[in-house]
């Protein structure tokens, strides 16, 4: 039976990108959320509970448990409507759901993945040293989305048109866990720097800038608005 008066609570990983999605569309829909940090690696015996992929993000919402990040996003967004973080328009609607995949999967094998896995993961999991060359492949890689990003930019206000979007929240959740280990290169293109300094000055952004990863340090320009 659902309970509509239980907490909001959002079991995650401080530094997923899938995870922080949720948590900036969370924040910018002002939903009061209990944080719980899970040790996914671990094999917490309740993930698979909760979610039977055993992955994360998982939300408890008004006595629901809800798991897969643009799943979770995209019902917040109809379940608590204003602000609107999807255009009306089917067209924009399947732009705003392409550039979200286009993060979460492309962007996210080519350079998320790889580059957190060789210099945070590892560490904190003591899985072995990083590969260095996995890292460059994936410095290498981030160039040519950086360019294609700006290409965007150069004709919208947002990255999927005119509006703030789900797909801006989605890609900031993905620089914002790069910029955190100062592995984007914002000098590549100002209008793609000029883009994540106006979504990172957003009250929701301020909860992700807080974070403190133990062991592993932020950049020091990593929670200032102006890059420093």
């Amino acid at each position: 039976m659902n309970n509509n008066t239980q907490t909001t609570r959002l079991y995650h990983s401080m530094l997923s990108p899938f995870c922080r999605k949720v948590r900036l569309v969370l924040a910018e829909k002002k939903i009061e959320v209990e944080l719980v940090e899970e040790k996914y690696w671990e094999n917490p015996p309740d993930l698979k509970r909760r979610n039977p992929a055993g992955k994360l993000p998982v939300l408890r919402h008004r006595g629901n448990m809800l798991a897969e990040s643009q799943a979770i996003i995209e019902y917040l967004d109809e379940a608590v409507p204003e602000p609107s973080l999807m255009p009306r328009q089917p067209l924009e609607r399947h732009e705003v759901r392409r550039l979200c995949a286009w993060f979460d999967d492309k962007f996210n094998a080519e350079i998320t993945q790889p580059i957190l896995t060789e210099r945070v993961w590892k560490k904190i999991m003591r899985s072995g040293y990083p590969d260095s060359r996995a890292v460059k492949d994936g410095l290498r890689a981030i160039k040519e989305h950086i360019d294609y990003l700006t290409t965007l930019l150069e004709e919208r206000r947002w990255l999927a048109g005119n509006s703030l979007s789900l797909a801006d929240f989605t890609a900031a959740a993905h620089f914002s866990c790069l910029d955190y280990i100062s592995d984007v290169d914002w000098d590549r293109s100002e209008t793609l720097r000029d883009w994540y300094a106006t979504i990172k000055s957003r009250p929701a952004f301020r909860g992700v800038l807080a974070d403190q990863l133990p062991g592993i340090h932020p950049a020091p320009h990593y929670a200032e608005l102006d890059f420093g």
